[in-house]
């Protein structure tokens, strides 16, 4: 038996249309390695998850579905910040998208449109992110 995962990541949600999964699938076949999320969403919940996802380097997290079936770990491998509006290659090459830093923009800004509320989706705004490669595939 290996590490046991330090926190939970759960990528979708109930009723994404198939988003969340499809995510899971690309990280187990090695083509995403990286996740982000705006640094106004840490500071409008709880300031002290912020510090504790900065420090995370080295951590195993229990990747999960919107279902809460955990379906592989992954290893953060860096942790870093960068805006939205000059997001890092190694962000945009790590979500899918080659070098198409607009290509990212314009997929996140669809998909976040829906679950940031009244946060703002900037250019300035700030992004945490998480570059992970993966630790082991749980059984279906």
């Amino acid at each position: 038996m290996g590490e046991r995962p330090a926190r939970t990541t759960t990528f979708g949600w109930l009723g994404d249309g198939g988003l969340g999964d499809g995510l899971i699938e690309q990280i187990i076949r090695g083509t995403k390695t990286a996740t982000c999320a705006f640094r106004a969403a840490y500071d409008a919940e709880d300031p002290s998850e912020l510090a504790e996802a900065l420090s995370g380097v080295g951590e195993l997290h229990a990747v999960e579905d919107a279902s809460g079936r955990h379906r592989c770990t992954i290893r953060v491998t860096e942790i870093f910040e960068c805006p939205f509006g000059r997001p890092d290659p190694r962000l945009v090459a790590g979500e899918g998208d080659g070098d198409d830093a607009a290509k990212f923009q314009e997929d996140h800004r669809i998909a976040w449109e829906s679950t940031m509320g009244d946060l703002p989706l900037t250019d300035e705004e700030s992004l945490v992110v998480e570059l992970f490669e993966l630790a082991s595939v749980e059984p279906v």
